[in-house]
């Protein structure tokens, strides 16, 4: 009854997600893609890998894609005979897996409409299928148990804000829940916390967070130096670099540069919009500010910056090589409650973070990054221009921190292991 139901709904809802995906990739400039989202996958891309067997990879965004490199790897390291079919849901996850020399094939992932998640699973026939962190669709869980296809969810995490609103549809979630093979969940916590929403408490195992399997090492000065040239940034200047922020946030860095500007000869600032899309209101506040930039699609590295200018960022799939740059790291998402973003990422080229108060979607992160002395939180704008000025001034401060950070990834690897030993039950 219940899928009868729930397909019944999502006939109807057809047309309005449809029509959002249009507008989506409209305004962003990219294509729909519509057909693969309907479950047709070009035979030209299929006729290669027809007779290997496929293992397929589920990242939604580019955070999730991020975090599941590490597995890629080890995938890819232990099953070299297997095709590694990775989807994504989003525009900018499918450019940030595209770029992957780990994965085989990038599609994006069906609508959860049955006959698209029919004619997807018929077409790959893949013998396992691993969904990052929390993507829970009716049809396609139960299209695949169905086929005994094993289903695993790796590094799975429930967020504060998130709980609430799964323990309230519960009874939505835990019909998939049941189909899962096993369920790997971040801390012990988010074991309690699907188990509660409906998950087999026997299928479900605490495996550690992928994202601290990120490689991590301190950037070399011949790396940082060529990377400085590729951007146009002369090895002098010492960069403020402020990765995946959202509207409301960009201003307050403006503001905190323009104060640190006068105090600081050799100042530089790099803005990354989580959402690159989001580069043309971003641009507006730079020029309301009077700050020269330019930006990244544009940039000629013949024509050097100089002090008190700003690159903005409209591409994606640079963070990594921008925050081995940075002297002084941002993490965006954290001063509007939008929940924050990855703080391994500065970590793990030894770059000293400072992030705002609103961390719930990275809750354990923050605290190890505090706990470990990675990192700086500030609780209002006003603070953080004051934690980026004590950083800016002390070399030493920035190198103590960013050795702190670099000993975190150390001493809290191996949820790959543990993710690897459990796929490997099932192949």
């Amino acid at each position: 009854m219940f899928y009868l139901a729930y397909n019944f709904l999502s006939f109807f809802l057809l047309i309005p997600v449809v029509c959002y995906h249009f507008y989506r990739s409209i305004s962003r400039g990219r294509p729909a893609a519509l057909a693969e989202r309907f479950g047709y996958i070009p035979q030209a891309q299929l006729s290669g890998i027809r007779k290997r067997p496929l293992i397929w990879l589920h990242a939604v965004s580019v955070g999730e894609s991020i975090a599941a490199r590490p597995l890629l790897k080890a995938l890819r390291t232990r099953y070299p005979d297997h095709v590694i079919l990775v989807s994504n849901t989003t525009e900018t996850g499918r450019g940030t897996a595209s770029s992957f020399p780990e994965k085989d094939l990038c599609i994006y992932f069906p609508f959860d409409f049955l006959p698209a998640v029919r004619r997807a699973l018929d077409s790959i026939r893949p013998e396992i299928v691993i969904i990052m962190e929390t993507e829970i669709w009716p049809n396609f869980t139960r299209e695949a148990a169905a086929r005994k296809i094993p289903l695993i969810l790796a590094n799975g995490r429930i967020s504060d804000r998130s709980f609430a609103r799964y323990l309230k549809f519960s009874w939505f979630f835990r019909q998939a829940l049941q189909l899962f093979s096993r369920l790997c969940m971040q801390t012990e916590t988010d074991c309690e916390r699907i188990i509660a929403i409906g998950a087999p408490a026997d299928r479900t195992l605490r495996a550690g967070n992928l994202k601290y399997d990120i490689p991590f090492r301190q950037s070399s000065q011949d790396e940082q130096r060529r990377l400085k040239q590729e951007y146009a940034i002369p090895e002098d200047l010492l960069v403020l670099m402020a990765g995946s922020t959202h509207a409301g946030e960009e201003q307050y860095l403006i503001d905190t540069y323009k104060k640190l500007l006068p105090l600081f000869e050799g100042l530089f600032l790099i803005l990354v919009p989580r959402h690159p899309e989001r580069a043309t209101e971003v641009a507006a506040l730079l020029e309301r500010s009077g700050i020269q930039f330019r930006r990244r699609s544009v940039l000629n590295a013949e024509e050097s910056f100089h002090h008190g200018e700003a690159l903005l960022v409209d591409t994606i799939g640079e963070m990594m090589s921008l925050y081995a740059i940075a002297d002084v790291a941002f993490v965006g998402g954290s001063l509007v409650p939008t929940g924050g973003h990855n703080l391994l990422e500065p970590a793990s080229v030894g770059v000293p973070s400072v992030f705002g108060p609103h961390m719930s979607n990275f809750r354990e992160i923050a605290e190890l990054v505090l706990q470990y002395g990675a990192g700086v939180q500030v609780a209002s704008p006003e603070e953080l221009a004051e934690s980026c000025r004590a950083l800016i001034t002390s070399a030493e401060l920035r190198q103590v921190l960013g050795q702190n950070g670099l000993k975190l990834m150390r001493d809290n690897g191996g949820a790959t292991r543990r993710h690897l030993e459990i796929v490997a039950e099932y192949l």
